[in-house]
């Protein structure tokens, strides 16, 4: 059996808070509930299960998605709307930019539990050659 990420666990202050965000942004849908977490289903079958935590127990993680030209235009187009704060760089030394590193763009924003996102729409490095 080949190793595959399954689901990974997203600390938040409200799960539901959370995963709304997440999934308003990007155009997905919450894919279950059950236990203490509210499951949103990516494309490539893992799963961000977000459960509510005291605020003091969080950690700022960072997550980053690659995302299609189309996607990345329909959630930046979001971010700007909604007035999110957002830099072209993980330092947030540019803000209200984004870049475009290895042929495609890139944007950094934090979640409504503190965590750093990424969106991406080429893989760091570039594609693999064919």
């Amino acid at each position: 059996m080949s190793v595959e990420l399954n689901h990974t666990i997203v600390h938040a202050r409200d799960n539901r808070e959370s995963a709304e965000f997440f999934t308003e942004l990007l155009g997905l849908e919450i894919a279950g509930e059950w236990g203490p977490f509210v499951a949103v289903a990516l494309s490539n079958g893992v799963t961000l299960d977000f459960a509510s935590v005291p605020e003091g127990q969080i950690a700022t993680q960072h997550y980053a998605f690659l995302v299609s030209e189309e996607e990345f235009e329909a959630a930046y187009q979001k971010i700007r709307e909604r007035g999110i704060e957002h830099y072209a760089d993980p330092h947030r030394q540019k803000p209200n930019a984004i870049n475009h590193n290895d042929g495609g763009r890139g944007v950094y924003f934090m979640d409504p539990a503190g965590h750093a996102m990424e969106l991406i729409t080429v893989p760091y490095g570039g594609w693999p050659k064919a």
